[in-house]
């Protein structure tokens, strides 16, 4: 008697803003590797690898963003898992900052990831299931020196996270923050080496984070071994914040 083969179920449809580079798409290529349908949010047009569908939106405009998930729904279906990921700085000290400095940032990196959510939570609902996962900082909860714009508005994202989790937590949806520290990127590798060196020593694991490294928390906490975490905050930062 011939043994049935099960097929594997399809892969989640999986959106991931601002993940055409750096964290972002570390994020997008952990969930291709976990055989989910991804598709990710740009500004302005870039290569992709491949198995990664790519849909121009602006995070500060919801008709950008409404455009975007009609695209990705007809493409992978109703978006099961979002990464809110999209976000900008504009670093200076509270004397230096503008109102427009401020705002800004505060609009894109908060009031966007609002926008998203709030898109993605209709086909949330209706599916009675969903995973958001806020990309947060260390810098939310352990403050920076001129960065009081990007501060707060990382910080808020704790706030939604949590008010989140009490509105939908019943529909099994969860939200979860993660709030990396100092990663390798091009920027940080671009820093002087006594900057560096200033920076290293005040992290614990006495070195930067990779990408994967935060890609692989993401992933962690969409997947079905962590259904019953929601309204958390991860700290991805060698100790640095501690998750405070």
């Amino acid at each position: 008697m011939s043994e049935s083969v099960s097929t594997p179920p399809p892969g989640r449809s999986v959106l991931v803003t601002g993940g055409n580079r750096g964290i972002g798409l570390a994020i997008a290529l952990a969930f291709v590797a976990n055989g989910d349908k991804v598709a990710v949010t740009y500004r302005s047009s870039s290569a992709l690898p491949s198995g990664i569908l790519g849909v121009q939106a602006d995070v500060t405009d919801a008709a950008s963003i409404d455009a975007a998930f009609t695209k990705v729904e007809a493409e992978h279906g109703p978006v099961e898992v979002l990464v809110a990921n999209a976000g900008i700085t504009k670093d200076t000290l509270l004397m230096r900052m503008s109102e427009d400095d401020f705002t800004s940032v505060v609009d894109t990196n908060l009031t966007g990831a609002f926008r998203v959510i709030k898109r993605a939570s209709k086909g949330m609902i209706r599916l009675r299931k969903g995973r958001i996962v806020l990309i947060s900082s260390v810098v939310g909860l352990y403050g920076s020196a001129g960065q009081v714009n990007y501060a707060a508005s990382k910080a808020g994202l704790v706030g939604i996270a949590r008010s989140l989790t009490r509105e939908l937590g019943s529909r099994n949806i969860t939200t979860n923050v993660v709030a990396p520290g100092f990663i390798n990127t091009d920027m940080t590798a671009a820093l002087a080496q006594d900057t560096q060196k200033q920076y290293l020593a005040t992290i614990p694991a006495g070195r930067f984070a990779s990408a994967e490294e935060v890609a692989n928390v993401v992933r962690w906490v969409a997947s079905d071994e962590a259904t019953y975490i929601s309204g958390a905050v991860i700290p991805v930062d060698g100790g640095l914040g501690m998750g405070h």
